[in-house]
């Protein structure tokens, strides 16, 4: 994995283009799965129908044991959609990985620290708006005085604490992921047909596992973005 990244420079923002190309393919992926997966919807549902709603129930029951309340409604198309992405996101590098040159062209977007804290970021800002909306903006204060005001501090540290954790979980379990696939790979180049059938038998194990990892790692961060916003929206 190089650690040199294509940019462009537009009105004075630099723009890396290996997250962009991975945040906008695992948008498009997103969109083509649902969309496939939600033609020809039927009051007795069948095949692909089945896991659409499977994956619907799914991440609605991660929102329900958060915020079990009617507030949960609001938060279920959200974490539908934050969960497929954080999904597909982190299989992508396991399978795909463009070096041009000295240049990363693409891997998992979900690799880069950046696109984590946006992820991240975006999670707790919403936390926070929705607080307001549903605790009104002195319902909202008065949280972080709870239950002592003595505690302020503290729970104003702990919003930092949250989004660094939430963030950088996800970001250091799929970053040495790739890293491993990475070195299994120079190790079945690195010469004798024993070196390499061991390391084929090794990636095959570990692309397994991966993905196995990339989709408990979408899990938890929906489930502690879900748990976050609660303590944000429902009442002390």
């Amino acid at each position: 994995m190089n650690e040199k990244y294509p940019q462009f420079t537009f009105y004075g923002l630099d723009f890396n283009l290996t997250n962009d190309l991975g945040v906008l393919v695992s948008a498009i992926l997103v969109f083509l799965l649902v969309f496939w997966l939600s033609r020809n919807l039927k009051m007795r549902p069948g095949g692909k129908q089945n896991v659409l709603e499977w994956i619907m129930d799914f991440t609605n029951g991660i929102v329900k044991s958060a915020i079990p309340g009617s507030e949960r409604y609001t938060f279920n198309l959200f974490a539908f959609t934050l969960f497929l992405f954080i999904f597909i996101a982190n299989q992508l590098g396991l399978f795909i990985e463009l070096d041009i040159g000295k240049d990363t062209w693409f891997r998992s977007p979900t690799a880069s620290p950046v696109i984590t804290m946006t992820l991240a970021l975006a999670v707790l800002v919403l936390s926070h708006y929705f607080g307001v909306v549903f605790r009104g903006f002195k319902g909202y204060l008065k949280g972080y005085a709870s239950p002592l005001p003595l505690l302020l501090p503290i729970n104003l540290l702990e919003e930092f604490t949250n989004f660094i954790t939430l963030s950088l979980r996800l970001y250091g379990n799929i970053f040495a992921g790739e890293v491993l696939v990475l070195l299994i790979r120079q190790w079945a180049f690195s010469g004798g047909a024993i070196n390499f059938v061991s390391a084929t038998v090794a990636e095959i194990a570990w692309q397994g596992f991966s993905v196995f990892i990339g989709s408990i790692q979408a899990y938890v961060f929906v489930t502690l973005g879900m748990v976050y916003t609660s303590n944000k929206v429902l009442p002390e």
